[in-house]
């Protein structure tokens, strides 16, 4: 693959990514990226890798012809069905790999951040799996809004610690599992659960997660005879999922890609996390990337309702697809996105995540042609947010 989209030898998205860290980092981040392209590409690895994914995951996962959906918006609408997971997200397929790689390098002990609670249960299952101590860090705020996530961790053996300075949510979270790294390089591998953070993070990341798009191509020859969809369409906070099924399309310009953003209550209210729209060019968890921030350059805090949605900034590879134009960035408010997590269980009994809610409203927003075809990255299901549903729409 070329790099005009991928990332180049030096961890860069274009203008984006590198490895921006403290000298206390260094020995951390050099291990990893001296070693993981090697680790990986070993066959016993990716023998193993897939394995799991098949046997434990439950992959490959269907890709599913919404007919309701397809007729009443006039499209060949499909849906990849990453909410039938184990787990009930993508997540795990990259804990999955990362369990993996860290086992290879020695480690015994695993942290993570988590925001929605969904990478950290996919961190705490693949450590209850293996038999390696786990331990998650989470917002405050985002502890009280994702009971059952942490429930859920805890009862798969992690110990789950707050995050209770800043805003209290996932960038809180991941200073904090960051600061633990630090002190702990020996005998610790930090799980970072999107396509953000130092090289190689980013890539390493995105690597994992590419199983959903080639699983896509696959699926779509025998089902359309085609390999290429019209358009693919995920929802964005940091981007792993959308980096997944993006992936194997990053260079074939025929297949438009659509990220889809939380606008939280309106991009002008102050309460957002629509990163493209509000964000300018800064250096946040490692990386250089779009984020928002005030004029002196301190991170603003974002907002959404969905908990997987709210970080400032957007991983390194979204960044440089804003700017290169090569993916179309749409923002959703939180309105909008709820009304689709409704529709979208009344349309095809599908219960979806908040953030993978915001994904499908861009159906009220761009009109599509009869011939198309649009493969949305149905990226997680809705049971962790019940509660948010059932006191939004009062059920």
């Amino acid at each position: 693959m070329n790099n005009l989209y991928n990332v180049d030898k030096n961890g860069f998205y274009g203008d984006f990514g590198g490895a921006f860290i403290p000298e206390m980092m260094h020995s951390n981040i050099e291990e990893l990226k001296n070693k993981y392209l090697d680790i990986i590409s070993k066959k016993s690895f990716k023998l193993e890798f897939q394995k799991l994914l098949n046997d434990y995951v439950g992959r490959p996962t269907p890709l599913y012809f919404a007919q309701r959906l397809s007729k009443t918006y006039n499209a060949k609408i499909y849906l990849k069905r990453e909410d039938l997971c184990h787990t009930g997200a993508h997540k795990i397929n990259n804990t999955i790999g990362q369990i993996l790689l860290a086992k290879k390098l020695g480690k015994s002990r695993i942290i993570a951040e988590t925001g929605a609670g969904q990478h950290g249960v996919a961190t705490a299952t693949v450590c209850a799996l293996m038999g390696i101590k786990c331990i998650i860090y989470m917002g405050d705020i985002d502890i009280s809004r994702q009971a059952p996530n942490v429930a859920r961790m805890k009862m798969l053996g992690a110990e789950v610690r707050p995050a209770k300075s800043g805003s209290k949510t996932l960038k809180d979270a991941t200073n904090e599992a960051i600061r633990d790294w630090i002190n702990n390089p020996i005998d610790t591998h930090y799980i970072i659960g999107s396509v953000v953070g130092p090289h190689p993070y980013p890539d390493m990341v995105a690597r994992f997660q590419s199983v959903i798009g080639y699983e896509v191509s696959k699926q779509l020859k025998e089902i359309e005879n085609v390999e290429n969809p019209n358009y693919v369409i995920a929802c964005v906070g940091g981007g792993s999922n959308a980096a997944g099924i993006f992936y194997p399309y990053l260079d074939n310009e025929k297949v438009k890609i659509i990220c889809v953003e939380a606008a939280g209550k309106g991009i002008n209210t102050g309460k957002s996390a629509a990163t493209s729209a509000l964000g300018k060019e800064g250096i946040i968890h490692g990386a250089k990337t779009l984020l928002m921030q005030t004029k002196d350059g301190q991170i603003t805090e974002p907002y959404s309702i969905s908990a997987g949605l709210d970080y400032p900034g957007v991983g390194p590879m979204h960044a440089n697809l804003y700017k290169s134009g090569r993916g179309h960035f749409i923002s959703v408010k939180d309105k909008d996105a709820m009304k689709w997590g409704l529709n979208l269980s009344r349309m095809e009994g599908i219960i979806p995540a908040i953030e993978t809610s915001h994904a499908f409203a861009v159906l009220d927003k761009i009109k599509f042609k009869k011939s198309d075809i649009i493969v949305f990255n149905c990226s997680g299901r809705g049971d962790k947010d019940l509660d948010t549903y059932i006191n939004y729409f009062k059920l």
